[in-house]
């Protein structure tokens, strides 16, 4: 059963937290980083990614760097940027786009449920990646990016929350990109117990997403342990490094958006011989509504090409020689397992691999993945600078992510895209009592 824990949490002033909060560290490239920072010099990128802190010359995994993102990090917790609760706590992170709220549980998820397999992953991790996260926590001895952890619906949790945020606000902004952020405390012993109580009696709680960064907390906390196993301590699971900094979401809070594809030609086809190939396997037909016209007093009806935003599961958009195609995936084509099913994977099985010649996605670069939150006028500026083909996407659901977790089997690559993005520097949890 799942142990959701209560930290001592490391939170901005309520006044500072517009400036500090920031994006995660892996959506920039080192040069946005940099801009970044000098846009916002309170940023807390400048401590995810310190590098922005030296010129270009020094290599972004140096260790000076590690000890730059230390010194900035404990430097604005003692310089009064942050403070520190004095009783652990849960707290609520709520997050509104376009008008659509979402709210989290932000808590301390164990460790040793990662390992036991009571926290289920959907995603492989890549050792580069998790070491870069291993090197930033282990340096400045906390957890500064949460992992995005979701479970299925508990009413009695739910229940508490909305009870919590009737309180006053710890932080309350809207950042640049008009996502509205909100947080509050719950530091109510009696809640505090009902919660944890509640999370003891659920049996599985899903990385939505942060795999690497969830890796990584949990590779330190086990370097921690052999540490302190060296020097005769007891590994009980008490300590602090015993667990990782987690904002939790009830499955049904959140939205998954499409992650769409963009190959960069057509493996020596022309678009007509393409779509013909297409064909054979999913039922085609342009995208296009009517529209009432008049022009020069003369009125018509006349038939527009649009943008194809699939609406159901087996359908896919796809953008090829300046038209937008409906395709539906015909039925001999789909699968009920959970990974074949996927339309992700019947893209890639029926059409990326045998039309296109892209067996290995996670290291093809005629194929470029582009978030949902970009918008299909994108994906057709992309083919229409480029060439290719474009294929939108319908989004992965929820309840497909724990089937793939429940089965402890692992997504294809670049399968879910989670919109609004959690930030850092909200919430800091110290792992070095």
């Amino acid at each position: 059963m799942a142990e959701i824990k209560p930290f001592f949490g490391i939170r901005p002033r309520t006044e500072l937290a517009p400036r500090i909060a920031a994006l995660p560290y892996d959506v920039y490239s080192r040069a946005e980083a940099k801009l970044e920072v000098e846009r916002e010099p309170m940023s807390f990128l400048r401590i995810d990614r310190a590098e922005t802190q030296f010129g270009d010359e020094v290599d972004v995994y140096a260790p000076e760097v590690y000890r730059k993102a230390h010194d900035l990090l404990w430097e604005m917790i003692s310089g009064g940027s942050f403070s520190r609760d004095a009783q652990a706590c849960y707290y609520i992170y709520e997050l509104e786009m376009e008008g659509r709220a979402q709210t989290g549980l932000v808590a301390c998820a164990a460790v040793d449920d990662y390992v036991n397999g009571v926290i289920m992953k959907h995603e492989n991790t890549r050792a580069e990646k998790e070491q870069d996260r291993i090197c930033h926590i282990d340096a400045c001895g906390a957890q500064t990016g949460p992992i995005f952890l979701a479970y299925r619906r508990n009413e009695v949790i739910s229940s508490c929350m909305q009870r919590a945020k009737q309180e006053t606000p710890i932080f309350d902004f809207v950042s640049e990109d008009g996502i509205a952020h909100r947080g509050w405390k719950i530091s109510d012993e009696t809640m505090i117990k009902t919660i944890r109580e509640a999370f003891a009696g659920i049996s599985q709680i899903y990385i939505a997403d942060g795999h690497h960064r969830a890796a990584s907390a949990v590779r330190v906390s086990l370097m921690r342990r052999e540490e302190a196993k060296k020097r005769g301590e007891m590994a009980d699971g008490s300590h602090e490094y015993d667990s990782f900094l987690s904002v939790l979401f009830a499955d049904d809070e959140l939205r998954i958006m499409d992650y769409n594809r963009v190959a960069a030609d057509l493996n020596g086809s022309t678009p007509a011989e393409f779509l013909e190939k297409i064909s054979s396997k999913c039922e085609v037909r342009e995208n296009s509504v009517m529209e009432h016209t008049c022009e020069g007093g003369i009125c018509r009806m006349e038939r527009r090409n649009v943008p194809c935003r699939p609406q159901e599961k087996g359908c896919m958009g796809m953008y090829l020689d300046g038209v937008w195609y409906e395709l539906r995936i015909k039925e001999q084509y789909r699968s009920d397992h959970p990974i074949d099913g996927l339309d992700v994977s019947v893209l890639q099985r029926e059409i990326l691999e045998p039309m296109l010649g892209i067996s290995d996605p996670t290291t093809d670069e005629r194929i470029h993945f582009v978030g949902g939150i970009r918008g299909l006028s994108d994906l057709q500026r992309r083919v229409d600078t480029y060439g290719g083909v474009a294929f939108a996407m319908y989004p992965t659901s929820m309840a497909e992510l724990f089937a793939v977790a429940d089965a402890h089997l692992l997504m294809p690559p670049k399968s879910t895209w989670f919109e609004p993005k959690l930030r850092s520097g909200l919430f800091i949890h110290a792992i070095d009592e």
